[in-house]
């Protein structure tokens, strides 16, 4: 059995190589002739799979090891009787991580505390619902959006769009979509940024299609929003240089890079083969993590005010602003470069582990910093107990 796979899904050549041949591509090189007599399609969300790649293959079975879907032409593989599996809610917690780390980061850029400010959730689904969790443990007040569950549920708590304008924080976390009710493209358009709390703090970790470009220049050049955050962007890998140099925390789409979101979405994928033909899955996810950089961490409570420790222990473990320095490093290259760059910075991105890794010990207890440590996911011992 062959199996062609996108070189970004770590160890799948590994992992995968206990059911059949397996052949890795930069996930842009993934054509027609190299898929023609493959069996096994493995990719993330850069390759377009669809008609033009597969019409004239042998691809019995495509597998996506991410959570979003709108590169995958699903009719088209039902049409056919090809096999298909993605892997929904495997990056929801590292995504939930680099919002944590946003926020922090934000609020002492501005000198915000974090507690009792609200922030609307656009989208609640794995990534959405986490995120939720993780900003009401540093005590905002959460709003959210969320009209096919709304429909589904009949639950008040997802509100209607023009409810969540009022809010400190709008984060996005959509599918991106095109047509039908619940569209999305564009959703960010200018009335919804015209329609905006004067202040408003924006992030979106969605997809890029969601926010309309030219909309949110204009918001952050009428000083509508105080803060944005992206790390999503319309035309990837070509994104806009007037854009990056504009936002506050800039990243090149890696919210959901953390290694063991993408060794998860690996798992599902591979379990989801090895069911598809019948094998037996010979590996999980623990036979690929690795032990973390930062197992552990002593913590003074007394140190600093508890959002500036917790912005210490966040950045111990990621530093968004790593990312962002990064990213921004395109804009000291020649524009035809750009894009290659943007890519590459996807392909060799380093190994970030979630901070559900990472055990802090508090030198004296302390349960309200505890809390919020459990809360945005690390596990916490104050000398008389873990948490």
């Amino acid at each position: 059995m062959k199996i062609i796979a996108d070189a970004n899904i770590p160890f799948v050549a590994e992992c995968f190589s206990s059911i059949g041949e397996v052949e890795v591509f930069p996930a842009r090189e993934i054509a027609p002739a190299v898929v023609a007599d493959a069996d096994i399609l493995l990719v993330r969300s850069v390759t377009a799979v669809g008609a033009d790649l597969l019409a004239e293959s042998s691809v019995r079975f495509v597998a996506t090891a991410t959570i979003g879907l709108e590169h995958i032409d699903i009719e088209y593989l039902t049409r056919h009787n090809i096999g298909f599996a993605s892997a929904p809610g495997s990056n929801a917690n590292s995504v939930a991580d680099y919002i944590v780390a946003a926020l922090l980061n934000i609020a002492r850029e501005h000198n915000l505390n974090l507690a009792g400010k609200s922030i609307g959730i656009v989208g609640v689904g794995n990534v959405g619902s986490r995120v939720a969790e993780k900003a009401a443990a540093l005590g905002m007040r959460v709003c959210l959006n969320d009209p096919p569950l709304h429909r589904q549920t009949g639950d008040s708590k997802y509100l209607p769009l023009e409810k969540l304008l009022d809010c400190d924080f709008i984060t996005l976390h959509t599918p991106l979509t095109f047509a039908g009710l619940d569209k999305t493209f564009h959703l960010a358009d200018e009335k919804f940024f015209r329609t905006l709390k004067t202040g408003c703090m924006f992030l979106n970790t969605a997809r890029g299609g969601v926010v309309d470009t030219g909309a949110l220049k204009v918001a952050i050049r009428s000083e509508k929003l105080k803060a944005v955050v992206l790390d999503v962007w319309e035309n990837e890998p070509n994104i806009d240089m007037e854009l990056l140099e504009m936002v506050d925390i800039a990243t090149p789409h890696i919210a959901g890079y953390s290694l063991d979101g993408k060794v998860a979405g690996m798992i599902m994928i591979y379990n989801s083969a090895c069911k598809y033909f019948g094998f037996s899955a010979k590996f999980d996810i623990d036979s690929f993590l690795p032990e973390p950089a930062v197992p552990q961490l002593k913590i003074n409570p007394q140190a600093a005010r508890e959002q500036d420790v917790l912005l210490s222990a966040v950045e111990k473990v990621y530093n968004i602003k790593d990312d962002d320095f990064q990213l921004r490093e395109i804009l000291n290259e020649p524009a035809e470069k750009r894009g290659e760059l943007f890519d590459r910075l996807r392909k060799e991105y380093g190994v970030r582990r979630e901070f559900q890794n990472t055990r802090i010990l508090l030198e004296t207890p302390c349960k309200s910093l505890a809390e919020k440590l459990v809360g945005i996911g690390f596990e916490v011992t104050d000398g008389k107990k873990s948490r």
